[in-house]
């Protein structure tokens, strides 16, 4: 009888990790395939990034809450994260979109208009795609390319000892706003009168709907001359996003509970949910910020930059990876971010 492994068992980073090993790289311009947010592939001087991502309804968004216009922004801005997780700028996007026959042109046309506010947001040519009928709601698939160069590149592999950890924005409100959208639905299912109650969280839910890619973080660091030994964007939570740096680069990490960036109105909403704030900035999904290390001797570049936070610092892997929370214990993280699975 033939072996049936669940998909569920080894996750969406074994199931990678596992496809991958039978792939066989033919092309020496092909520099970096599977393993990083984005493929690299060498134009000469120039190096081009490349990536992509698929939003199935029901699985990535929901149209009851989810306005057509915000996604279409929110599925370019997935993909231009990726890009800039790369240290690299945003040219052009392909977009293929599977449409039941629940959708009227006007709807497309909605979906189109937010896709082209962001394509024009972050500078960008929407230059193909593809469409085709579903049997099971809205699928998207965006293909984002870009390009940097060489020496500007940031994989999530060049993390050296004594590096210093950093963040931008603020973490864990995409989750929280999650977590209002849902209740709301909720409620309305129980009782369709109930107008839903969003103004005071306007903040959390926007950044779940509306997601920004922080390309701003990006040009900043080249007007500084800052170039992040490694970077990734942190769309699987915090701690997820730690162990991809720690694995690449075969480090450990350090990070402080009182360093950790979130805003009031995530925390006070966790609060509000049962939900520790700390969990949520460590494993909360879909924020979109960067997590990237610099050499120590790019402290001060960065010093008063008001929307990067300094979370910690890399350690030998032989430290391991850990928390040190306002009580000053040690504890060791553990990745609980978003699993496809």
């Amino acid at each position: 009888m033939t072996k049936r492994t669940e998909i569920s068992e080894i996750g969406e980073f074994g199931l990678i990790e596992r496809l991958s090993q039978q792939i066989d790289i033919k092309h020496p311009s092909t520099v970096k395939g599977i393993g990083d947010d984005a493929a690299v592939i060498s134009h000469g001087d120039l190096m081009q990034v490349v990536t992509t991502d698929l939003l199935l309804e029901g699985v990535h968004f929901d149209l009851s809450y989810c306005p057509l216009k915000h996604l279409g922004f929110k599925a370019v801005a997935v993909n231009v994260s990726d890009i800039a997780a790369m240290n690299a700028i945003p040219k052009q996007i392909t977009v293929s979109i599977a449409l039941s026959n629940r959708f009227p042109v006007e709807a497309v046309e909605e979906l189109y208009e937010g896709i082209n506010m962001a394509a024009t947001h972050y500078n960008v040519d929407v230059v193909g795609g593809d469409t085709t009928s579903s049997r099971s709601g809205l699928v998207l698939s965006v293909t984002a390319l870009g390009e940097t160069s060489k020496e500007l590149l940031a994989y999530r592999s060049g993390a050296g000892v004594n590096d210093i950890l950093c963040a931008t924005g603020d973490l864990g409100a995409a989750l929280i706003g999650l977590q209002v959208l849902e209740r709301e639905k909720q409620v309305f299912l129980a009782n369709p009168d109930m107008k839903p109650d969003l103004d005071k969280y306007s903040y959390i839910t926007g950044r779940q709907l509306r997601p920004e890619a922080r390309m701003d973080i990006i040009h900043e660091l080249r007007d500084l001359q800052v170039v992040p030994t490694s970077m990734m964007d942190i769309s699987d939570g915090l701690a997820s996003e730690l162990f991809h740096i720690c694995k690449a680069s075969d480090v450990g990490v350090l990070i402080y509970e009182d360093k950790l960036p979130i805003d009031k109105q995530t925390y006070d909403t966790a609060v509000e949910f049962g939900i520790d704030p700390i969990t949520c900035v460590l494993n909360g999904g879909e924020d979109y910020e960067l997590l990237f290390t610099i050499r120590q001797e790019d402290f001060q570049k960065l010093e008063k930059h008001p929307d990067v936070h300094f979370i910690g610092h890399v350690t030998p892997a032989s430290e391991g990876k850990f928390l040190v929370t306002k009580s000053g214990t040690a504890v060791e993280l553990k990745a609980q971010g978003w699993k496809h699975f």
